[in-house]
């Protein structure tokens, strides 16, 4: 995990805390945990806690590094805003991105009353994106947060998608992410709930992504995550993201 990832819509993932701890229905199966802890039988140091939650202070600048500008999912194996990580670490990681202008930084949470009550004391630059998970309808309000913080691009990842989101209010919501669960233990996606916010991201002008129709042996992901014969692999345009292109980075869909 760090300069290259599989993920579909980002180029790298980057983990200055690993570990996290079961918050709502998409915790259930989740794909962090069985990672982390075959690398700690592994006896890889980063996980030498397991998934317990643990800041990892050496790699903190490890995105300063990276001269070639990329899209860096943050902490794709924990949780940036769990309750076990300090504020002042939190302060750091943003530190980070803020310095590190020449990426575009998707943040993602679950915990979107700790990201709404610690936005107004963090920097939101236009390359730090802020994001909530809504799996299920119960936690829909999550975007209600989410429009509380002050980041230039506001994006969901509903993923993955347990239920139908047919009153999901998109105001102010740039980017949609879309996903069925994968795993021997994958709950299935129906396609009208990948329909639902294909048309309602479309009406609210939000761009979606589609990242994969779910299930197993065969998550269904890149080529076949196709939608009535289309794939939706849509990013918020340049000019929704900062003033400035940036340089050799490729925004196109």
């Amino acid at each position: 995990m760090g300069q290259h990832s599989a993920i579909e819509w980002t180029h790298a993932t980057w983990n200055p805390v690993t570990g996290c701890s079961p918050h709502s229905a998409g915790c259930a199966h989740c794909y962090a945990q069985p990672i982390a802890l075959r690398l700690q039988a592994d006896g890889q140091p980063n996980y030498r806690r397991g998934f317990e939650v643990t800041t990892q202070p050496q790699l903190l600048d490890q995105p300063l590094h990276w001269r070639r500008p990329r899209w860096v999912f943050v902490c794709s194996m924990a949780d940036l805003f769990h309750h076990s990580v300090p504020e002042s670490f939190i302060a750091s990681v943003f530190e980070t991105m803020r310095s590190a202008e020449q990426h575009v930084f998707q943040v993602l949470t679950k915990r979107a009353e700790r990201l709404a009550e610690l936005a107004p004391k963090l920097p939101w630059p236009a390359h730090i994106w802020a994001g909530v998970t809504i799996e299920r309808r119960d936690y829909a309000y999550r975007a209600d947060l989410l429009r509380a913080v002050p980041a230039a691009v506001r994006w969901l990842s509903c993923e993955p998608l347990l239920g139908p989101l047919p009153d999901l209010d998109l105001t102010g919501i740039d980017w949609v992410v879309a996903g069925g669960e994968s795993g021997p233990r994958a709950r299935p996606m129906a396609l009208d709930w990948a329909r639902g916010l294909r048309d309602q991201s479309a009406a609210a002008g939000a761009s979606y992504w589609l990242k994969q129709l779910g299930g197993w042996p065969d998550k269904r992901g890149g080529e076949q995550a196709r939608l009535d014969g289309r794939l939706h692999t849509q990013r918020p345009e340049p000019v929704r993201t900062r003033q400035l292109a940036l340089p050799g980075f490729d925004f196109s869909d």
